[in-house]
């Protein structure tokens, strides 16, 4: 018997009850749909983050004393870089780098006439590039000058919450590199707002040179910042940049914690893709099995007349087939455009929530992203599996004895 004849056969009991026919390929879709949209979240939200971090707190590569405590942020003169400037020109001059930009980190006390709150404070040159995202976070007032003096940003997280206004004369305190208490006035210039609350609520911003002064630790800085062209070049140029007493760490160092939670989230998105696949394909398996019981007759007219059972397999394989390739293409029709809303209208998320993400750049709209290949794969995946699955009705139906088949019911 051709191919066509077994096509056409096929075609004609899928139509003969379009209801279920048509109920089990949205199904097919739908499974399909729901992998397309995990998969565009994957692919968008965790490396967007990712993305947005490097761009936003890490950089590519950062380079401090190997002696320094991150988390410490110590202020130490042992600790700190002390040429940073000189060694911001020589990075900037490298082949691949687009900025080095010193900071200084230190803790301290944010206070009001009514409250006060543990903050970051960080310093930093107001023309570095790396910087862009807060001078175009500006949301009221003015960006800093590199020579301003007692001015200083505050997000505008953080000041709706501590009900700072603009210009408003805020305390900060904190030990300077000698162990001793510091305490300053301050005049907030500027809200700021990066579109990150989790980086934004307890960070306050100095000119670089301001918060050195500040400090006690004039010409010092924690940590040069690196952007560079190519971010594969990283590890190649941290070679370069190290020494005995310089650490340099890539972008996959600094972002190992969100790197490893990247992978978790796969493995975790392939056990929920089986899943959905293995229920598809359960509901595409009923489906043939009722069309066996359904059409017991039909076989046995089919295997009495000379079509052997391997030829009754290939029909129900075929029926499988055809049916998930529609759900298939339906499928890719509603993905496509729930895939498409992810990645140009995002999933918007409160900042309260987002703030709680503290110390990354998670933003307050999580955006999915086109993964053309990965729709690819889970699209003939699920094929293969519905295939492989349908192959028991197939075989049920293929074993039927033809005088059985024509004596039922």
């Amino acid at each position: 018997m051709e191919l066509r004849s077994f096509l056409s056969i096929a075609y004609r009991a899928l139509v003969r009850n379009t209801r279920r026919s048509a109920l089990t390929a949205f199904a097919v879709a739908l499974g399909l749909v729901v992998a397309m949209m995990m998969a565009s979240l994957l692919d968008g939200a965790f490396y967007n983050a990712i993305d947005d971090n490097v761009r936003v707190v890490t950089g590519h590569m950062q380079v401090h004393k190997r002696s320094y405590d991150t988390g410490k942020q110590s202020l130490l003169a042992e600790d700190l870089l002390d040429n940073a400037e000189q060694m911001a020109a020589t990075a900037e001059s490298l082949p691949g780098v687009q900025s080095a930009a010193p900071v200084l980190w230190s803790g301290g006390l944010l206070a009001t006439a009514e409250e006060s709150i543990g903050v970051e404070i960080m310093g930093i040159d107001p023309d570095d590039a790396f910087h862009e995202p807060i001078r175009n976070g500006i949301v009221a007032g003015e960006y800093l000058k590199g020579d301003d003096r007692g001015r200083i940003l505050v997000s505008s997280l953080l000041a709706k919450q501590m009900k700072i206004n603009l210009n408003d004369r805020v305390s900060i305190a904190m030990s300077n590199a000698n162990g001793e208490g510091q305490e300053g006035v301050f005049t907030v210039v500027g809200l700021y707002d990066t579109g990150f609350p989790g980086i934004d609520q307890n960070r306050v911003i100095l000119p670089l040179q301001q918060a050195q002064a500040f400090a006690g630790v004039d010409g010092y800085a924690s940590s040069l910042i690196l952007m560079l062209t190519d971010r594969d070049e990283a590890p190649a140029l941290a070679r370069q940049l190290e020494s005995e007493t310089l650490m340099v760490e890539t972008w996959e160092d600094l972002n190992s914690i969100m790197l490893d939670s990247i992978d978790i989230g796969r493995a975790y998105y392939n056990i929920v893709y089986a899943i959905i696949f293995i229920m598809v394909a359960v509901l595409i398996v009923n489906t043939l099995l009722m069309s066996v019981f359904e059409r017991l007759r039909e076989i046995g007219v089919l295997a009495s007349i000379g079509m052997r059972g391997r030829q009754i397999m290939l029909l129900f394989l075929l029926e499988a087939f055809m049916l998930t390739v529609l759900g298939i293409v339906l499928g890719w029709i509603l993905g496509l455009g729930a895939v498409s809303y992810l990645t140009f209208v995002g999933i918007p998320i409160p900042a309260e929530a987002a703030a709680l993400v503290e110390g990354i750049a998670f933003g307050t709209r999580m955006y999915g992203g086109f993964a053309p290949l990965q729709f690819v794969v889970l699209s003939l995946l699920l094929l293969v599996v519905v295939l492989l699955v349908s192959l028991y009705p197939a075989w049920f139906a293929a074993r039927l004895e033809p005088v059985e088949a024509l004596h039922a019911f």
